[in-house]
């Protein structure tokens, strides 16, 4: 205020800025008090079946129950999850449009794409964390191989011959194998399919022969005997699978891999909607049914504030830029 306003006109700014701070305040009330009025569309970059499917699909059941509106569960695959992320960045910031990001679509996406049309750490708020999972390595039966030490000699006397499939170029699975070849030196070549679902029926099938994703796409195939589980990319043995050395123990001191899904929401969502988005999370996370098929898994529950999930991701980004460089992955 400069000094030629008059006491009458400081009186009237004065006002102003108090009803607008009140009128915020009680908006934002209002919409933490009203939401959810309506269904929320859970969008899952990726076709069921796979592990971000199985994480989303278990939270999002149980979010249904909690909510008054059901959450519904899109899967929109392709594009490494960019078309998914381009949809979510343009929606609405009122809380019914939400997707799970994962390792792909946070942290490599950015480096392996040229143009996306939106910027994961600008058109998006980090809501929460759901869970952290083990990367499993494992390859068909026929393969003479045990563990990862036989791999790599067999890859390297059968130059060319052996194929990894994924789930798609960025996925989680395809990351993981190709940190694990940048670090062993094996040379085997990328197949990349349209989701877990598909390249697991080539791999059970023989038409691929390696395969890398989370404990809950793979625990059942291979307590069945279906595939062979030749390590794990934790620092240390996983409950469910104590015979499986760690890459690590094999040979590889420091290297881990592990797959990570969250919550997203558009930016600009009200915060007091995020934070009740997480809240809800953090409940379903720990009801039994949740908590106890994600322990059967493996997988760490998360349900913490959206400024854990964000650090989380930009730590992950630094990581696996330095991976996509050295490997040069590349968009399809």
């Amino acid at each position: 205020m400069n000094n030629n306003t008059t006491d009458a006109q400081r009186r009237l700014i004065i006002h102003g800025c108090l009803a607008t701070g009140l009128a915020s305040y009680f908006s934002t009330s209002f919409a933490q008090s009203t939401w959810p009025q309506k269904p929320i569309r859970f969008i899952v970059p990726f076709v069921p079946g796979g592990t971000s499917d199985i994480v989303a699909r278990t939270v999002g059941q149980e979010l249904s129950r909690q909510l008054p509106y059901p959450v519904i569960l899109e899967n929109k695959a392709g594009g490494g999850g960019v078309p998914a992320m381009q949809e979510v960045a343009k929606a609405a910031p009122d809380g019914y449009t939400m997707i799970l990001g994962h390792v792909g679509s946070m942290a490599v996406n950015p480096y392996i794409f040229s143009n996306t049309g939106y910027d994961v750490n600008k058109d998006f708020a980090p809501v929460t964390l759901l869970a952290t999972v083990p990367s499993l390595f494992v390859v068909n039966p026929e393969l003479p191989v045990e563990n990862l030490k036989e791999l790599i000699a067999y890859a390297k006397n059968n130059p060319g011959k052996l194929n990894y499939g994924s789930a798609g170029n960025a996925s989680a699975g395809h990351l993981a194998m190709e940190y694990l070849k940048l670090t062993t030196g094996m040379d085997i070549t990328h197949i990349p399919y349209k989701g877990t679902g598909p390249a697991l029926t080539d791999l059970l099938a023989g038409r691929i022969q390696v395969f890398s994703a989370g404990t809950p796409a793979l625990l059942q195939y291979i307590r069945s005997g279906k595939l062979r589980a030749i390590a794990v990319g934790t620092p240390q043995r996983i409950p469910s699978l104590p015979n499986v050395p760690t890459v690590a123990e094999s040979g590889y001191k420091g290297f881990e891999s592990v797959q990570w899904y969250g919550i997203l929401v558009p930016a600009k969502t009200p915060i007091s909607i995020i934070k009740r988005i997480q809240e809800e999370s953090y409940k379903a996370l720990r009801t039994p049914a949740v908590a106890e098929r994600f322990a059967s898994e493996d997988a760490i529950i998360g349900g913490g504030p959206p400024a854990e999930f964000a650090a989380l991701i930009a730590q992950q980004q630094r990581i696996w830029k330095e991976v996509v460089l050295k490997a040069n992955i590349r968009a399809d």
